[in-house]
């Protein structure tokens, strides 16, 4: 039983480190959209959460087949799919407001691309569960239920915030992604040397 205590605060402390990515980019969904609707945000920190849960369950039933070839290059992706997302939220913050078309972060795309690039990291602690005696299914679920529980908190925390800042929100939006997406990319080169 003290095993199962141990192993639950763990997983929980590793669920806290994977959630920071996606609270900040739930944190910028609010601000950007500081009239969302409660069903809106239940969708967002589903969808960051259904992602964040998956992806360690998917590394660790992939485990180290596919690892050598992917961790080449994971951190890669997730920076250009956030980099790519935040500069356009940038862009689009600075245009006039009668050019404006800000990004939808309702939309399916830009929602999966969110989804994918905070949740590279928890795909590589997937891989490395599968090296340890990890009960998958319920570290998974922990996983999500941890992002899912930070990814409202912050989008409220946000919604607040955003409703303060003004019509410019979009811009600090695409900085806080862009953000995340060279830290994760620094993170892993720092790893790699």
């Amino acid at each position: 039983s003290r095993l199962c205590i141990m192993d639950f605060i763990t997983i929980t402390g590793i669920a806290l480190g994977l959630s920071f990515d996606t609270f900040a980019v739930s944190l910028s969904c609010g601000v950007v959209e500081s009239k969302i609707r409660f069903r809106n945000a239940m969708r967002i920190a589903f969808i960051l959460a259904l992602f964040q849960g998956a992806m360690p369950v998917i590394g660790y039933f992939l485990g180290s087949a596919v690892s050598q070839y992917i961790g080449k290059f994971d951190h890669w992706v997730a920076f250009g799919l956030l980099m790519i997302l935040g500069i356009r939220m940038v862009i689009e913050g600075m245009k006039k407001d009668h050019d404006r078309e800000p990004v939808d972060i309702n939309r399916l795309p830009v929602l999966l691309t969110m989804a994918v690039g905070t949740s590279i990291d928890a795909f590589a602690v997937g891989i490395s569960f599968a090296f340890l005696s990890v009960k998958i299914w319920s570290a998974g679920l922990i996983i999500g239920a941890v992002t899912f529980i930070a990814s409202m908190t912050a989008i409220r925390i946000g919604k607040s915030a955003g409703s303060r800042l003004g019509s410019r929100v979009e811009i600090l939006g695409g900085i806080i992604l862009a953000i995340i997406g060279i830290k994760i990319l620094v993170e892993h080169l720092i790893a790699a040397t």
